[in-house]
């Protein structure tokens, strides 16, 4: 039981950092994020054509960023199905959108719905697969990750706030 508290405190920390990433862009003060209010509802469409060529980039970040996610719904939902795992991912990334469109703070894209979707599902695949290596330890080894990574994003911050002092 202790293991699921802290898997639920690293994923409180994660969502922190994925709407501070989303929808704050990484800034600091309300003062510097963008006025855009643009919606693209063509899949792969905007995001991948930057200057008249290929970028994928953007879609590949929107994927990384959401792995976590899909791991935490494998760790901290066991016995739900695929669909009840994958539900509150697609949910969280369609609010991202909602809420980008709506304070004009950024450009809500279906692709980004889709690649941020596609990353729960790599998420709950790595858990799967980690739990078959892992068996009943799994949820303790991920959280030794995540802990990991979370220190990472931590130290990252605290980064970013000392050098825009």
């Amino acid at each position: 039981m202790e293991s699921k508290k802290i898997t639920k405190a690293l994923c409180i920390i994660y969502l922190m950092f994925l709407t501070w990433i989303i929808l704050f862009k990484m800034q600091f003060a309300f003062q510097e994020l963008p006025d855009i209010r643009s919606i693209n509802l063509i899949p792969f469409k905007e995001s991948v054509m930057v200057n008249g060529k290929l970028q994928i980039s953007e879609i590949i970040d929107n994927v990384l960023a959401f792995v976590p996610f899909g791991i935490f719904m494998g760790t901290l939902r066991e016995q739900a199905t695929f669909w009840k795992r994958l539900v509150p991912i697609f949910g969280v990334s369609l609010l991202y959108e909602a809420f980008q469109y709506l304070f004009g703070i950024g450009a809500s894209d279906i692709t980004d719905l889709l690649a941020n979707t596609l990353g729960g599902i790599l998420g709950i695949g790595i858990y799967l697969l980690a739990g078959r290596i892992f068996g009943k330890q799994v949820g303790k080894v991920l959280n030794v990750v995540c802990l990991v990574g979370a220190g990472f994003l931590i130290l990252l911050a605290a980064l970013l706030i000392a050098v825009n002092l």
